[in-house]
């Protein structure tokens, strides 16, 4: 990227519309608008209405130029936005006017990415802003608002600069290891790093409860034919998605529904009934069904509470992934709904048909994400941000270890030099640009 080049892009949706408007940001933003509506003095932050013209003084259209000076801008340069008439042709013949005039489109996430570069936000803010346009609920527009005011930063930034003192205290050790004083053990390292250890693993679950609220959380329905799975499908997405029959082995591809329970997306997958078969189309279902609950956040695993063993079901079940039972069919046998933990196991009992217990099904749903109505001090956090999180809980842990054992000092200075990366990264104060390419080319253009 070159900061010396001006960039201007339509900042509103594709299509017609009451409003349009395109963003200029660089060195010749002002000079441009200028040429393009004959106004001599721009003052700052003031809607001046304008006549848009081209090159030859032909009009384009009318509407309002805005002025926002360096450095007090969201990129940090002088940025014009040109507010007219929003159909499609009269934006492009706008845009094309403004490019005639020196600046070049503006790639996917440009503008966000001077703002960042120019210190203006950090990089989990302008993801934050990416994310805010693409929140699908209420809860996850509010935790990106919380990301893009920096409450997802701030805490990354602590942690940073906590880690930062204990590697100057742990280098500090290696530069005077001749001393009678053990600086390792005779500092507290090891309660500062514990400490640091469970504010990061408090930061990672609220980080996953973020990434839920913004992506969803993936649920794959698991069972035998006719335990009830698309019966349930059906209920929490509120329509016939699924073809329901009496006849097993119904369903042989992968259903998918995106739904919400109180605010929070779901996407819930059903799959074909686990059993052995000779028929090749149900073994391929079945094939698949094992891909999807590879990648689930949460296993319901339906059995037929009429039956008394469904120990050849886990089989099928990966080990690492969450899975709930759910005793479908309780109407049957007259028993009541209920949730109950047996051995870290959540079981719960239920009539799909007759939709007693489902209430259970939906709490537990929102209770094993963290979820509540309440988004204070939930933030959007991203994939790679959880996976940063990871590597460093892992270092610190890892220095825990050498310490506790006695190694060498410059081991646990590389762990805790390791972690600070991972931290860093998440913010952009350590990162590669390849990394930045990745982030922001999706992104709009025009943000």
């Amino acid at each position: 990227m070159n900061n010396l080049d001006t960039i201007a892009a339509i900042a509103t949706p594709p299509g017609n519309g009451g409003v349009g408007i395109i963003r200029i940001s660089g060195p010749k933003a002002s000079k441009i608008a200028q040429k393009l509506t004959g106004n001599t003095s721009l003052i700052a932050r003031l809607a001046k209405f304008s006549v848009f013209r081209d090159n030859n003084q032909n009009v384009i259209d009318s509407g309002i130029c805005i002025y926002f000076p360096a450095p007090n801008s969201f990129t940090g340069e002088d940025i014009i936005e040109l507010q007219g008439h929003g159909g499609a042709v009269v934006m492009d013949m706008l845009l094309k006017a403004v490019l005639n005039l020196g600046a070049r489109q503006a790639n996917p996430g440009e503008f966000s990415e001077r703002a960042f570069l120019n210190n203006k936000i950090d990089l989990a803010q302008a993801e934050a802003i990416a994310d805010l346009i693409t929140s699908s609920t209420e809860q996850s527009v509010r935790s990106a608002q919380q990301s893009m005011q920096g409450v997802f930063s701030n805490q990354i930034n602590e942690l940073v600069e906590t880690l930062t003192h204990l590697r100057i205290y742990v280098e500090a050790a290696i530069d005077f290891t001749d001393e009678e004083i053990d600086f390792l053990s005779e500092g507290g390292i090891n309660q500062k790093l514990t400490t640091l250890l469970s504010k990061i693993q408090q930061i990672q679950n609220t980080a996953k409860q973020g990434r839920l609220l913004h992506d969803g959380m993936t649920v794959v329905l698991a069972g035998k034919p006719n335990a009830g799975k698309s019966s349930l499908l059906n209920k929490l997405a509120g329509h016939e998605a699924a073809i329901v029959h009496e006849m097993a082995g119904t369903t042989r591809d992968i259903l998918r529904e995106r739904i919400q329970i109180d605010g929070m997306p779901l996407h819930i997958i059903d799959t074909a009934g686990i059993r052995e078969s000779d028929n090749a189309v149900e073994q391929e279902g079945i094939r698949r069904a094992q891909i999807e609950l590879q990648k689930a956040d949460k296993i319901l695993l339906l059995i037929d509470s009429r039956e008394s063993d469904s120990s050849e079901l886990l089989s099928f079940l990966p080990e690492k992934i969450h899975v709930t039972k759910l005793y479908n069919k309780i109407d049957l046998l007259g028993i009541e709904p209920k949730i109950e933990t047996i051995h870290e196991e959540t079981h719960i009992y239920l009539s799909i048909k007759t939709g007693a217990g489902l209430d259970l099904l939906t709490e537990h749903l929102k209770q094993s994400v963290g979820f509540n109505e309440s988004t204070e001090n939930v933030f959007i956090a991203r994939r790679r941000h959880i996976d940063a999180l990871t590597r460093a809980h892992f270092s610190i842990e890892n220095a825990l270890i050498q310490l506790s054992t006695g190694q060498n000092p410059e081991l646990i200075a590389e762990d805790l030099k390791l972690a600070q990366n991972d931290l860093a990264e998440i913010t952009g104060k350590f990162t590669s640009d390849e990394l930045l390419g990745r982030i922001f080319s999706s992104f709009c253009i025009g943000k």
